[in-house]
């Protein structure tokens, strides 16, 4: 299971909302081998004054967080991170000074979904990987 918030400024994120989701969507697949078919993505568009964020990025700064059952290895996330920093440049145009990423995950019994605890589901995709 994982969940993905996407953060930026709305008059930006709009722009590009679709097309990015296809992209973080694209680096999931690859990275953390999920079916093609599950996606859950959340875009949380701001006004300017309410989006602070760090002197020297853009009005493209973009912050991803990732929420998921626990159990993939370090080198799969980062797999992950470096897929996102790549793909989203070359087929979006954020660069990377302007992209944030963070991974939280839950142990599975933490989880609540399809009326099961997430530790009771059998999912159609590995998460130890």
């Amino acid at each position: 299971m994982s969940q993905v918030k996407i953060y930026g400024l709305k008059e930006k994120l709009d722009l590009v909302k679709k097309d990015l989701s296809d992209v973080i969507h694209e680096c999931v697949v690859a990275a953390l081998e999920f079916p093609k078919d599950k996606r859950a993505h959340r875009f949380i568009g701001l006004a300017k004054d309410d989006f602070y964020y760090p002197d020297g990025r853009t009005e493209a700064y973009t912050i991803i967080e990732f929420i998921m059952i626990e159990g993939r290895t370090v080198e799969t996330k980062k797999k992950l991170v470096r897929l996102l920093f790549e793909r989203i440049k070359e087929k979006i145009g954020i660069s990377e000074i302007d992209i944030e990423i963070c991974i939280m995950e839950a142990p599975a019994h933490n989880w609540g979904f399809r009326g099961f605890h997430g530790d009771e589901v059998k999912l159609n995709y590995k998460v130890s990987i």
